[in-house]
Order: structure tokens, then C-alpha cells, then sequence
């Protein structure tokens, strides 16, 4: 059984709202930190990937996928607060009467906004250091930045779904494992099944189109593209954390949390 992970999530969302009641800045600039830490896995993911792209190679978006399991492991480790997980430990402590609801969703939209303004932050620092300027290596991020445009609200929804379901798992089931070796494998491994699966992630894509839209872009990528996107794909991951994680996890072991 799961309950003494889904304990260490109850006190993991306890100890993240202590430091909102501490000093709400800290919690805001440690979401900012969590889409920072997001953007080194992005910048990584597509240069990487990069390579392989410029010579037309099928591997440009498996090695991709790898790369970018620096970044969770960032945030794991490195302290970042990230919104997508906070829909799953915020909505389980919640359902376990030791969170009010009205602090939920104040929480979830203060990770969310730190979110957004470090993925600013991140793309404006990528901006100056004129790395992504040359077509040749901008390229295979334009074009992945591009095709999240303009697939249809209903598919971005539920690939939402399927990707913070995913994700939250890879950040819970290292939870019950001792080792730190076998738990970087679980979360680099989860990682990229979201990633090559394609499905989508709010603040991943946050990351992404905020440096797509700082460099030289086509005008197929427009700020009213992005908003078409991260709709859809941010109330599907509330959805996947909330209830795939949360509220089953809840669920299928409540009567064994009633005894504790």
C-alpha cells in the first residue's frame, strides 16, 4: 500500500504552505525558480535534440526526451516549486481535512504565477546570451513551438490530462524508494514517457514558448496561439493531479488512512 508515501505528500504540501503563511515572496520565487530549473531542461532538451534535427534524424525527438529529465531533477532537488504538482499534493491534503480549500487555490494560483514569471526570466536570460539566435540551432524548438499551436483545444485538454497524470507519478513514486540512484531513474524514466508520448505540459510549454517568442519567430507563433494552448493544457493537468492522483489515490485507500 501506498500510505506511508501519501503521508510524506501530506507533509510535503504542509511544509509548502508554511512557507506561503512565512513569507509569500519565498513561495512565489521558489515557482519562479521550479519553470527556471524547467527552462534549463528545455534549452537542453533542444539543443540536444537539435543535432539530430538538422540532419532530418527520427532520433531528434527520443534524445530530446532524454535530455529533459534534467529538469525534473532540478526541481526535486533544487527546491523549485512547481504548479503541476501542487494540483496533486494540495488536492489530497485537502480531501484529508488538513488543508481548506480556499488555501488550494490560493496556492495553486501563486505556484502558477511564479511559474510564469520565471519562465519569463528564463527566456530573457536565453535571450542575451545569443545561443538560440542561429537558425540552425533554433530551429527543432521553433518547429515543436509551432505545432503546440495549433493543435485543437480538444486534443491539448486531454494530452493535459495524460501528462500531469504521468508526471505526478514521477514525482510520487520515488516517494517510496530508498535509494537515490533508483530514484533518479524512475523520474528521468517518467519523464520522458510524458515527453516522447507528446503529451502536454502547462509549464513546459510556458518555457518553451516564452524563448520562441524572445528569439527571431515565424509569425505562426503569436501570443494569442500560446493563450490557445495553455488553457486547455492548464485545466488538464489540474485534472490529471487533482483527480487521477489526488482524489484516487484518496479514494482507493481511505479506509486504510481512517486508521492512522
Amino acid at each position: 500500500m501506498e500510505i506511508k508515501t501519501l503521508l510524506e505528500v501530506e507533509k510535503l504540501a504542509l511544509k509548502k504552505q508554511k512557507v506561503y503563511d512565512t513569507n509569500p515572496v519565498h513561495y512565489i520565487l521558489r515557482a519562479a525558480l521550479a519553470s527556471m530549473f524547467i527552462g534549463f531542461g528545455v534549452i537542453v532538451a533542444f539543443k540536444t535534440g537539435g543535432f539530430f534535427y538538422v540532419t532530418q534524424s527520427p532520433a531528434a525527438y527520443p534524445m530530446a526526451a532524454l535530455a529533459f529529465g534534467a529538469a525534473i531533477i532540478l526541481i526535486a532537488y533544487g527546491g523549485g516549486d512547481l504548479f503541476t504538482g501542487n494540483t496533486f499534493y494540495f488536492t489530497y491534503t485537502a480531501l484529508r481535512k488538513k488543508m481548506l480549500w480556499s488555501t488550494v487555490f490560493k496556492l495553486w494560483t501563486y505556484s502558477y504565477i511564479g511559474n510564469i514569471l520565471g519562465a519569463m526570466a528564463f527566456a530573457f536570460l536565453i535571450y542575451t546570451t545569443g545561443l538560440f539566435d542561429d537558425p540552425s540551432v533554433n530551429g527543432f524548438l521553433l518547429s515543436v513551438a509551432e505545432k503546440k499551436i495549433h493543435i485543437s483545444t480538444f486534443q491539448l485538454f486531454f494530452r493535459g490530462i495524460l501528462c500531469n497524470w504521468l508526471v505526478c507519478l514521477a514525482f510520487f513514486i520515488p516517494m517510496a524508494l530508498r535509494e537515490e540512484g533508483a530514484k533518479l531513474f524512475v523520474m528521468i524514466l517518467f519523464v520522458f514517457c510524458f515527453f516522447i508520448s507528446g503529451y502536454e505540459h502547462s509549464i513546459a510549454n510556458m518555457c518553451t514558448f516564452a524563448i520562441a517568442l524572445v528569439l527571431e519567430h515565424p509569425n505562426t507563433i503569436t501570443f494569442g496561439g500560446v493563450i490557445h494552448n495553455l488553457v486547455p493544457v492548464t485545466i488538464g493537468n489540474i485534472i490529471g493531479g487533482s483527480f487521477l492522483m489526488g482524489w484516487m489515490y484518496y479514494y482507493v485507500n481511505k479506509p486504510f488512512l481512517e486508521e492512522k
